[in-house]
């Protein structure tokens, strides 16, 4: 990434509500398809961004959660808010990578991830986070995916040199029993989920490029909201609800 394409990326996603598509209305609903859990349960969200994951599931488990991201300012803005929403002494926030979590073994009752496994790939996701369970842990996460078993070039193009890995729904819960996970369910994040991510990255993007950011440079980082509007029916983001066999 050309060091104007990292700018503008970064000024472009600096405040956005989300850095994935999803929704609290999903959290909520793959929340309740883990089903039972310990009281005050011990979560860990991996790649939480800000915290669009993290406070709801603080506030609707009464549990405590463990908030990891390697971006330090995302979590700044996740301490900021979880003081302002009463739930402060119930998120601790973690600067880690996600392939080296500084987390004992067994130490969550249930492990979170929306939108972020893809960056260390859905197989090493499943392999590495297992350990954090506790027994009678669940692990949820959300994953990018093919929607058809025969994508268009222009979809490929796109996808394929960052995510070359990418699988149908079909291939991952077959990667994931392979990897000893019972799939407890699966759902396909509604078109609802990605506006709540895009809407604000447009008008994000519009905003820098009155400001005179690069205007190519910005181009490129809208490109997947474009890419999204032609090929959207080819792809989409699924959460998982796993549990170690």
């Amino acid at each position: 990434m050309s060091t104007a394409l990292e700018r503008a990326f970064r000024a472009a996603h600096e405040d956005l509500p989300r850095e994935a598509p999803g929704s609290e209305e999903t959290t909520a609903l793959l929340l309740q398809l883990v089903g039972a859990l310990p009281d005050a349960p011990r979560i860990v969200d991996i790649g939480s961004g800000t915290g669009p994951a993290t406070l709801p599931l603080a506030a609707a488990t009464g549990g405590q959660v463990v908030a990891v991201d390697a971006h330090g300012p995302y979590l700044e803005r996740l301490n900021g808010r979880a003081a302002i929403s009463g739930l402060g002494d119930r998120v601790r926030t973690v600067v880690a990578a996600m392939d080296d979590l500084p987390l004992a073994d067994g130490s969550a009752d249930l492990v979170w991830s929306e939108g972020a496994a893809y960056i260390m790939g859905f197989d090493a996701a499943l392999a590495s986070w297992r350990r954090l369970l506790a027994p009678g842990g669940a692990l949820v996460l959300t994953e990018a995916e093919w929607t058809t078993t025969d994508p268009s070039p222009g979809a490929r193009a796109f996808w394929d040199p960052g995510y070359p890995g990418m699988r149908t729904t079909a291939g991952n819960v077959e990667a994931a029993q392979r990897a000893g996970y019972l799939v407890q369910a699966v759902y396909l994040l509604p078109d609802a989920d990605w506006d709540a991510y895009y809407r604000p990255l447009a008008h994000r993007i519009a905003q820098l490029r009155e400001e005179g950011v690069d205007p190519a440079a910005l181009a490129e980082v809208g490109r997947e909201i474009e890419v999204r509007a032609e090929f959207g029916t080819e792809y989409g983001y699924t959460g998982y609800v796993l549990r170690p066999r």
